[in-house]
């Protein structure tokens, strides 16, 4: 789909650690006010480069590791919570510098896209960056809270916005996005439609219903996307369920999910790091559609198997699909009015109707269906965090409901305060 190779028109990074991600300082670049329109397409790759590969193979399914659903072969889920969660862990630093580092370079695009005049293309590649960094500061605020905002490349340290001017600032990015974008070529680019999408997902998380039922809903009513097989969705078939992915494609990634997952038995090979628990193997029932693609036995060991290619090649990384806005809907709109939406979703996964007669019985139908459709796609711990489950649920202390500020960040950046607990 897109070559890695985009000729040198971004700023590059000088730093003096793989730290200080908040004082990034451009080493050699053309100056923006040079920049043509017919630069546009090469720096539009370069920008979806940094998007999808800065933050690390582990920020694609954090959430899952976290989620309570995983285990490696010696520890059982708490003890791998307990190892990722620490202000001197890799998974957690280099997350935070990965954001921060594709922030930097959505920042750029954004900059040298407003000192050219508005057209096509421009406004197509404005648009894509706002999406991006509405999608990069969504990771930033849902793993630690309140976070700097950096509207512009600083060389300043900056202190934490609250949770709240964070989400304010994803919401206004989004609008702006949603403002200049139209359809795409395909769903491996950003369109209006993924704008919606994730904007529907930020509106829940902030228990915003009315409005993430009204974004979820017009995406279901267009008539451009409908449910389809795990099949095709999962195995880079033309399908009718994607909104927005990275194709990840070997010649453009370093994102290989994969070799997580799969084990050295499985034909196409793979470290097999991360295990799934046998409760989470149970809790599929024998007629729903989705548990062969979801979950594979390899010798013994159940391993998600959403993302085939093992040690071979890369897979998509979805960001978007038809089916999250079903359960989105269906949360948002509650008990009585969702629930239709819900057993929509389980009838074509070859399910009947569930039958709740509670609030509270609900909100756990929902999660149930969340955590079979969503599977190692980088959702299940945030969903119980943001639904006040993960406490009870993971076994987990308070404070473990957001992820520790880097060590190295604290020190460097006196301005930072920890997250509490760590």
């Amino acid at each position: 789909m897109r070559t890695i190779y985009a000729f040198a028109i971004i700023a590059m990074v000088s730093l003096s650690s793989c730290a200080k991600k908040l004082d990034l300082y451009p080493y050699s670049a053309i100056a923006p006010d040079a920049i043509t329109p017919s630069d546009l397409p090469a720096l539009r790759i370069g920008m979806y480069n940094d998007v999808q590969n800065d933050p690390g193979v582990h920020s694609w399914i954090l959430f899952d590791i976290l989620g309570g659903d995983l285990h490696t072969a010696s520890g059982a889920p708490f003890d791998l919570i307990n190892s990722m969660l620490t202000p001197l862990g890799s998974v957690v630093a280099n997350g935070w510098n990965g954001y921060y580092g594709a922030l930097f370079q959505v920042n750029n695009v954004i900059d040298i896209c407003e000192r050219i005049e508005p057209a096509t293309n421009r406004n197509m590649t404005l648009g894509e960056a706002y999406y991006f960094r509405s999608f990069i500061y969504y990771c930033l605020v849902t793993r630690w809270g309140g976070v700097p905002i950096l509207k512009k490349n600083t060389l300043d340290k900056l202190p934490r916005n609250s949770k709240a001017e964070v989400w304010a600032f994803i919401e206004e990015d989004l609008n702006k996005a949603s403002a200049l974008l139209g359809g795409s070529v395909n769903y491996y680019y950003v369109s209006n439609d993924a704008v919606t999408a994730l904007k529907a997902r930020v509106m829940l998380s902030q228990n915003k219903m009315s409005e993430a039922t009204t974004l979820a809903e017009s995406l279901i009513g267009s008539g451009k996307y409908k449910l389809d097989s795990f099949e095709k969705i999962f195995r880079k078939q033309t399908n009718t369920e994607i909104i927005f992915a990275f194709e990840n494609i070997s010649e453009e990634s370093s994102n290989n999910i994969s070799d997580l997952f799969y084990s050295y038995a499985h034909p196409n090979k793979g470290q097999g790091t991360y295990r799934v628990l046998r409760d989470l193997v149970n809790a599929y029932a024998a007629s729903d559609k989705r548990k062969d693609i979801s979950i594979t036995n390899i010798a013994g060991t159940d391993c998600v198997n959403k993302y085939p290619s093992g040690q071979t090649g890369k897979d998509p990384v979805i960001l978007s699909r038809i089916a999250e806005m079903y359960l989105i809907s269906a949360e948002a709109q509650g008990r009585v009015n969702g629930i239709g939406r819900l057993n929509e979703l389980r009838n074509f996964r070859g399910l009947a109707n569930v039958s709740v007669s509670s609030d509270d019985q609900y909100q756990e139908a929902i999660l149930a269906e969340r955590r079979l459709e969503l599977l190692g796609e980088n959702f299940r711990y945030y969903d119980l965090v943001r639904t006040n489950k993960a406490v009870s649920k993971l076994g987990i202390l308070g404070y473990q409901t957001v992820l520790p500020i880097p060590g190295r960040e604290l020190q460097y950046n006196t301005l930072l305060e920890p997250n509490t607990g760590y």
